[in-house]
């Protein structure tokens, strides 16, 4: 599907929204995710949940399981358009339309949780973001921070380099385009497709989430070696976007409920991917999983992948703007991290 910006005027959503003002509002949220999944699933329901107790019950956030409303991949052309009102999204999805979107969710060798949003709400990146999705009749609140994810189950041992060439891989995001710089064969699949890969033999490797997610969706059940760190995904975002017709249709003090009930997601969110991993992991070991982390050679391997991509990337003006604000951002935060925290 081809994403198209909006010219100016009022959705028909809105217009039906403003059709119904003073009275309770339901809006959909179509997401990305179950809504069974720890963290990535859950902060959504909570978010639905809490907003309606700060406003008496008048704003409804309906969590809506992927494909419910519409399929995943339309998520972001259906609320600019305003079909669906509003979504459960992980930026990057939108790198179709809007090239250095992935920069905004997560990205090799990237920021943790704490640097990330300290770049998105003070740093530049809302700003940034606001502005390059504007033109889609978009609105976004930054409103779930994960935990690193895992670098991926595989079902043999990667000793070098050379062991990745051929290597048929599902990876999400611009981590894909590093294993493909270094021979391997990246794919884009669901959950399901992923482990019928595994067990047919048409996947090598996968990478899914963090531990806990992993270990409840039984990946330990298809594949042995489970590889760490998450190099390509230290941290991600999740926003709640919403067609801007609808937005701007809402009561100023509804539209601050779900900005303060957001923030506080970001913080709970956090909190909830740092705790929640330690009882899995000991459970993957006791069920066999063998636990490996990448030597140095590994990574300066991924590494060197990731400037190849970085380069061919930052052929597009946004993408090398986007770059520039959170590059430069991380290398005056180092200088803090290094004096601020011990090692």
């Amino acid at each position: 599907m081809t994403f198209k910006p909006l010219t100016a005027g009022v959705s028909a959503i809105a217009i039906s929204f403003a059709a119904t003002a003073g009275q309770a509002e339901t809006i959909d949220m179509q997401a990305y995710v179950p809504q069974s999944l720890p963290v990535l699933g859950t902060a959504g329901v909570d978010l639905g949940e809490r907003v309606a107790r700060l406003t008496g019950g008048e704003v409804e956030i309906v969590y809506h399981d992927p494909g419910a409303l519409v399929p995943s991949n339309e998520i972001w052309d259906s609320v600019s358009t305003g079909a669906v009102s509003a979504g459960w999204f992980t930026p990057g999805s939108a790198q179709n339309v809007i090239p250095a979107a992935p920069l905004f969710t997560a990205f090799p060798f990237g920021p943790d949780a704490v640097e990330y949003t300290a770049w998105w709400y003070e740093g530049g990146g809302e700003e940034l973001w606001a502005e390059l999705s504007a033109p889609f009749n978009i609105h976004s609140e930054l409103c779930a921070v994960l935990a690193p994810e895992a670098s991926g189950w595989f079902s043999k041992e990667i000793n070098s380099p050379e062991d990745l060439v051929g290597l048929k891989m599902r990876i999400f995001g611009l981590g894909a385009n590093v294993l493909e710089k270094l021979g391997a064969q990246a794919q884009s699949l669901g959950t399901g497709d992923t482990i019928t890969g595994l067990n047919l033999g048409t996947l090598d490797a996968a990478e899914i989430s963090f531990p806990a997610l992993d270990l409840q969706l039984g990946m330990n059940e298809h594949a042995s070696h489970y590889y760490f760190p998450g190099w390509h995904q230290q941290s991600s975002l999740i926003t709640f976007i919403i067609n801007q017709d609808v937005w701007d249709g809402l009561e100023e003090t509804e539209r601050a409920a779900i900005e303060e009930v957001c923030a506080a997601n970001v913080v709970k969110s956090i909190a909830q991917g740092e705790s929640i991993q330690l009882g899995p992991l000991e459970e993957l070991k006791a069920q066999g999983t063998t636990i490996h982390q990448w030597s140095d050679e590994m990574l300066a391997a991924f590494q060197g992948g990731w400037d190849e991509v970085l380069a061919e990337r930052s052929q597009d003006a946004d993408f090398a703007r986007v770059w520039k604000s959170v590059s430069e951002f991380r290398t005056r935060y180092a200088e803090w991290a290094t004096l601020g925290y011990v090692d």
